[in-house]
């Protein structure tokens, strides 16, 4: 930390997830990690320990203590999603700017009521989504809205699976209605709608329609599930999100003239070596074509990067909340703009499957 004026981040919980945050607060230069709460004092002490956080980071036994902290400027919230409208909304009550882990809520009606107050207490707003903020992800936009070489979008497919094996599936909150009840959709269903509506250019669907045979574990909750999403121009997009398969984090994007594809669009293979890659080809590589191949041999784009995803994401949400608490600015809206989108099609998609798998018109 270097900056004089860093934004001090209070962490509500000892989730797995907070130590990645944890982390990332300790290298981004704007920011500094001033304390953490749990349920209980000792968890959360020994959680400072296991981790090797600085010895000034405070230790609360209750989240409450954490938001009411005069010197925390910020709560980075990775509760489970049942939890999220209360201490979130808590949160923005006291003043303290919202880093809301992913799903952001367990319908937009929730989110409805933490972003009024976030407006109402003028505090900034951002979800976790990490994968948006890295150098890579501005580079591949820049791929996509090249017409000389992709054309137009007119269709993604999106897919992040994983099979973490029956003991995630018996005590993971994950699969508990009463704490994460959106499952696999709202787990890895999050970044596969994010990432059809980034390169919609946040533009939603008309419609979107679940694909049958989502499957459900005991208790009701999502453990499998796909969707369409349809746009009135004729676009079209796909996903397909499960905790059942092996692990995939991929997208396709095809244009009328190229494609791009990824196969690690949430968490870049290289990016601890300070590089992300992806994939794209164009009818223009057509002249290109080595002997015995059918099509272009597609072009690997290398995006260097300072930090990982997380530190950046870290960075841009301390430095619009410096904008806010020095030069009086008001919070950027985008970030909740973005959310809410992504919440209202991840709902809808519940809805359809709720109805029997049949179509839900989205209703901004």
């Amino acid at each position: 930390m270097t900056d004089e004026r860093a934004i001090r981040f209070g962490i509500l919980g000892c989730a797995n997830i907070a130590i990645k945050l944890c982390k990332a607060i300790a290298k981004a230069p704007n920011a500094t990690l001033q304390a953490i709460g749990s349920r209980s004092l000792e968890k959360a002490a020994a959680f400072v320990v296991e981790h090797g956080l600085p010895e000034a980071v405070r230790v609360y036994g209750s989240y409450e203590e954490v938001v009411g902290d005069d010197e925390v400027d910020a709560i980075y919230i990775p509760l489970p999603t049942a939890l999220h409208v209360t201490w979130a909304v808590r949160t923005a009550e006291r003043g303290k700017h919202v880093l809301l882990e992913k799903p952001v809520a367990m319908s937009v009606s929730e989110l409805d009521r933490i972003l009024e107050a976030c407006e109402a207490n003028g505090v900034q707003f951002m979800d976790g989504t990490m994968w948006v903020h890295h150098p890579r992800t501005a580079k591949m936009k820049e791929a996509l809205s090249d017409e000389k070489r992709f054309g137009q979008l007119k269709w993604i497919h999106t897919c992040l699976t994983y099979n973490p094996g029956p003991e995630f599936m018996k005590h993971s909150i994950r699969t508990k209605p009463d704490l994460d009840g959106l499952g696999a959709l709202g787990d890895t269903g999050w970044y596969c709608i994010r990432a059809i509506l980034w390169a919609m250019n946040y533009e939603l669907p008309k419609s979107v329609l679940a694909f049958p045979g989502a499957i459900l574990n005991e208790a009701g909750v999502i453990i499998s599930c796909g969707s369409s999403l349809h746009w009135e121009d004729g676009r079209s997009a796909t996903f397909h999100c499960s905790f059942l398969t092996y692990i995939s984090f991929d997208i396709t994007a095809l244009g009328t003239k190229g494609c791009l594809r990824l196969n690690d669009f949430t968490l870049p293979f290289d990016e601890n070596f300070g590089f992300g890659t992806f994939h794209e080809a164009s009818e223009l590589d057509y002249g290109k074509i080595e002997p015995g191949r059918w099509c272009p041999k597609p072009n690997e784009h290398v995006v260097e990067t300072e930090f990982p995803q997380d530190v950046w994401m870290v960075k841009e949400f301390a430095e619009l909340v410096k904008k806010v608490k020095y030069f009086e600015m008001k919070p950027e809206k985008e970030w909740a703009i973005l959310s809410r989108k992504t919440q209202l099609v991840l709902d809808a998609v519940k809805e359809s499957i709720e109805k029997g798998y049949k179509p839900v018109e989205i209703v901004n």
